[in-house]
């Protein structure tokens, strides 16, 4: 076989063992519905920046309270404005503050369990009382904090969200990290020549990213609740920018007149949050390679196991 085969069958199998945790994923009930909202909610998000059936804040009294129909396919509200309108471009703040409080907590989450795991002793006790420090505030009372202080906006739910939630990461991955980095398969590493990256690239970040997608994906669902709530309280989005909280507050005080038009923006918050969470769930079975060797070997042992004949 010729040498240009042989690395095309290579790069085959490295492209096959690169993008086959998106197969398994696929395969996971709980992933396929995670991904299927998470991909919905962002597609809504990215229609919603070019196109939506009406002017969101477009104010039409004369359809003020319109039932479910052709024109208005989930109603209107007291205003006029067209609730599947509102809500498609409440979608765009929804992934503008989910990926936003994400990007933030990754950031400040790895510095963290790096600078806690693979330093000095002194930083690494340092940076244990710090982050022992900054867990006792709750999420939602700093956003609050801030809030106050610097006034409602979408800049301070991400802020302030994705803080609170890179503590989480850093303390959950933080000693999973130092046991990876103590185990058998890094300490072969070593012994076979690879470089601190290298082994970091190879060794470390596999077995540390199954539970760090799982508090990320976590941290992004709380976002999502959080910018929700604070917009409700009157700490979140401003009253000019789209918002399922938003909605849901001008809506709920007619809960027993039009209970119909407040099942909206409660079920596209609801469906976001579910997603998001199973997404990561699934992302954690379909990523971690400690799970897929057990598979493996119980599959192996039920294929190999003679029947036993009464």
């Amino acid at each position: 076989m010729s040498r240009a085969v042989l690395r095309r069958q290579r790069r085959a199998r490295l492209r096959a063992r690169r993008w086959g945790w998106l197969g398994r994923l696929w395969a996971l009930g709980t992933g396929r519905f995670g991904l299927l909202v998470v991909a919905a909610v962002t597609l809504t998000a990215l229609v919603a920046a070019v196109w939506t059936p009406f002017d969101p804040q477009q104010v039409d009294l004369a359809a003020r309270w319109s039932a479910p129909g052709l024109d208005h396919p989930l109603g209107t509200d007291g205003s006029g404005r067209d609730i599947l309108s509102l809500l498609m471009a409440g979608a765009r703040t929804t992934i503008l503050v989910a990926v936003g409080a994400g990007l933030i907590a990754t950031a400040l989450g790895l510095l963290l369990a790096a600078l806690g795991a693979l330093t000095t002793r002194v930083v690494r006790e340092s940076v244990a009382v710090l982050i022992d420090i900054l867990i006792a505030f709750p999420v939602l009372l700093i956003a609050m904090m801030i809030s106050a202080v610097w006034g409602g906006s979408l800049a301070v739910v991400i802020w302030s969200v994705g803080i609170g939630f890179g503590v989480n990461i850093a303390r959950v991955t933080r000693p999973e990290l130092r046991r990876v980095l103590h185990s058998d398969v890094v300490l072969a590493g070593k012994a076979a020549g690879l470089t601190p990256v290298q082994n970091l690239a190879r060794h470390l970040l596999p077995h540390v990213a199954p539970v760090f997608i799982v508090q990320l994906s976590w941290g992004m669902a709380v976002a999502v609740l959080a910018e929700a709530g604070l917009s409700y309280l009157g700490f979140g989005a401003p009253v000019t920018d789209p918002s399922w909280g938003l909605l849901l507050a001008e809506l709920q005080q007619y809960l027993t007149v039009y209970p119909l038009s407040v099942l909206w923006p409660g079920l596209a918050i609801t469906v976001t949050v579910l997603g998001l969470n199973l997404l990561g769930d699934g992302l954690r079975e379909a990523t971690d390679p400690t799970l897929r060797t057990a598979r493996g070997a119980a599959r192996a042992a039920r294929t190999h196991m003679p029947e036993v004949v009464a």
